[in-house]
């Protein structure tokens, strides 16, 4: 049985390399960079001001006060956009606008606030220093400096500075191919007459949305049974046509737990089985016609949980990312908590707005009503004790 950074470690070194595809800067969101992005321009493009007010030579200002205002003629209107092809003399200003660009000579702008308009004669009692309220060309990004490295997932806050530097696409890694099979005979489709014996399939719309979520296109196909050759032909079907396959359930050591006796059955390779953890433990790892295989437990909190610890960070690594650490979030116990097994626990917990972190619901493997109350995990290591009021680390559900 496996540590759980072991088995990470062991899945990262053998998943394949996804192509890279260029997309719309309004598509990126979400997505992982697959070049350093260089900034194709200065930002600003040009010394411009950062207020409403006039642009001046600030040494034509150095004998200004409140008791002795100077005036000097506007010689200029310079909005926002626009731009003056008249060079400032001593003795004039400019009208200028935030975000204006500053006249040729000037090289300060006065707030509209400390000065006096009487009509084309501005009058000025403070004094300015140099490129007071003034932005700077290139002082936020210059041309060809990086702004985003390769690895990165996008979010909103990058896609402002690829706009901002004239792009307009950008390339990122492909998105995953992923097929989700469920096997069991006891497995019924929601919105069916529920068979003595069975259960409704939940699984499948919970991982396709966690698929989505680290930009994964999922496929779902009815449930399996029990069944060897049938479980066979549709990992060989969905192996040909995508690029990684993740099945829930039928990895244990039950008789009719088939997963890899239908791997072998097609030639696969198993890397591991059973990881160190709860839930979570009866994981395989493997490869079948060259794609990754992913098998998860059945239980339906088993089979988030080995997701969220091993799947996920595999699909984003497959598109390039340098982070695989999901959103966290710290907070302290409300109620002290232990775990007396021999692996590491991840017990389901909410977060409250005020940082406290509960355990809730039941903490079995197939109790989904907890589950859905839960804001992320708490992991609790074998042989630990974590005290009521304990600041802790919560690893939170993206999805």
């Amino acid at each position: 049985m496996l540590d759980l950074n072991e088995a990470q470690r062991q899945i990262r070194a053998r998943l394949p390399q996804l192509a890279a595809e260029t997309v719309p800067l309004s598509e990126s969101n979400g997505r992982i960079l697959a070049r350093d992005v260089l900034a194709g321009i200065d930002l600003p493009p040009a010394d411009n001001s950062s207020v409403d007010g006039y642009a001046v030579r600030s040494s034509d200002l150095a004998l200004a006060s409140a008791e002795r205002a100077a005036g000097f003629k506007v010689a200029a209107t310079v909005p926002a956009g626009a731009v003056s092809n008249e060079a400032l003399v001593a003795g004039a200003c400019a009208r200028v606008f935030t975000g204006s660009y500053l006249p040729e000579g000037a090289d300060a702008v006065v707030m509209q606030e400390d000065t006096r308009r009487e009509g084309d004669t501005a009058y000025f009692s403070v004094r300015v220093k140099p490129w007071q309220n003034v932005r700077l060309r290139g002082e936020d990004v210059r041309s060809g400096a990086k702004v985003l490295a390769a690895g990165l997932r996008m979010q909103a806050r990058h896609l402002g500075v690829l706009a901002g530097t004239g792009q307009t696409e950008t390339e990122v890694g492909c998105r995953p191919r992923v097929a989700l099979l469920a096997t069991g005979r006891e497995l019924q489709a929601p919105g069916t007459a529920l068979r003595p014996g069975s259960i409704y399939e939940s699984n499948r719309i919970v991982l396709a949305e966690a698929v989505r979520a680290v930009n994964g296109v999922p496929l779902t196909i009815p449930p399996v049974a029990d069944e060897l050759e049938a479980i066979a032909t549709s990992l060989r079907q969905l192996a040909e046509d995508h690029d990684v396959l993740i099945t829930t359930g039928g990895v244990s050591v039950g008789d009719h737990d088939l997963i890899r006796p239908a791997m072998e059955a097609l030639g696969g390779t198993i890397r591991f089985w059973r990881v160190r953890m709860r839930p979570g433990k009866p994981f395989l790892f493997g490869e079948v016609l060259g794609k990754p295989l992913f098998g998860l437990p059945g239980n339906p909190v088993s089979a988030i949980t080995s997701f969220v610890y091993l799947v996920r960070p595999a699909l984003l690594v497959m598109q390039g990312a340098s982070d695989t650490a999901g959103p966290r979030a710290c907070g302290r116990l409300t109620r002290a908590v232990e775990n007396r097994a021999g692996r590491p626990h991840f017990l389901r917990v909410s977060v409250g707005r005020d940082g406290s972190v509960c355990p809730v619901g039941l903490q079995g493997s197939h109790a989904i009503y907890g589950l859905s109350q839960a804001d992320g995990w708490l992991r609790v290591d074998a042989g630990c004790q974590l005290a009521n009021g304990q600041e802790v680390t919560v690893t939170l559900w993206d999805c």
